[in-house]
């Protein structure tokens, strides 16, 4: 939780930065700061996505530990 929502803060950042440059028209900070976005974001789905999905090794042995109780 707490990676998703540091690299989430990033984009945030970074994009701020990039409308900032492209509005200033620096051509060169403008592609770091896109590049730099466009990292930010990725790390922050993929992250989004394991808190999200969780580990599926537990959830199968916690459904096998159920249907043997039953």
């Amino acid at each position: 939780m707490k990676a998703h929502k540091y690299w989430s803060l990033g984009a945030l950042i970074t994009m701020l930065g990039t409308f900032y440059t492209g509005q200033k028209g620096s051509k060169s900070n403008h592609k770091y700061f896109a590049v730099g976005s466009l990292l930010c974001m990725i790390m922050a789905i993929y992250t989004g996505h394991k808190m999200i999905s969780g580990n599926k090794k537990v959830k199968v042995n916690k459904e096998k530990a159920a249907k043997t109780e039953e």
